[in-house]
């Protein structure tokens, strides 16, 4: 066997080293794993000099959102070469590939700890944290959003699969001058 043809170190295939789809269970994990280390935290250091909540962070996730969203239509539209659409570069749909894992990544951490600090707002009584539930839920909406919409434009970079392609190998391989 040569260098190229033998498989990796630890008996993974060649399929292991491709990038897949975003995996929900891992967003969910890291989602969880932030709402209970935001549980801890806040429950910790809430009462000892935290400011309140600002609005910034989440009119950010919010806009990041927004334009994740309106990138998943626009290259959606260019793949299919719809009518009025420049083609599409092949660079630029890997990037956008690439900002959608990191972002559902990050929607979901964000997601989380929102989820954990909403939840502990919910529980505790005192003025300040009824003041600060407003941004914590427009935070953990505004994260959600951001995790659809970095899903959708993963989504929206996949190439349709062609007619040949849907043909079973052994179709593929018999046709003359086919390698």
């Amino acid at each position: 066997m040569t260098q190229a043809q033998s498989p990796p170190p630890g008996g993974a295939g060649p399929d292991r080293s491709r990038m897949g789809p975003t995996r929900i269970s891992t967003l969910v994990v890291a989602g969880l794993a932030a709402a209970a280390v935001a549980w801890l935290l806040i429950s910790t250091f809430y009462y000892s000099g935290i400011p309140r909540l600002p609005w910034l962070p989440v009119v950010t996730l919010a806009a990041l959102a927004v334009l994740e969203g309106y990138a998943a239509i626009n290259t959606r539209g260019r793949i299919d070469r719809r009518p009025g659409r420049a083609p599409v570069n092949a660079l630029m749909v890997a990037r956008f590939v690439v900002l959608a894992k990191a972002s559902a990544l990050a929607g979901a951490i964000f997601a989380g700890f929102y989820a954990g600090l909403t939840a502990w707002l919910f529980v505790e009584s005192t003025r300040a944290a009824i003041e600060d539930r407003a941004p914590a839920g427009g935070g953990l909406l505004a994260s959600l959003a951001l995790v659809a919409a970095a899903l959708w434009l993963e989504r929206s970079c996949r190439v349709p699969k062609r007619p040949e392609d849907e043909r079973e190998p052994d179709e593929r391989e018999s046709r003359p001058g086919q390698r």
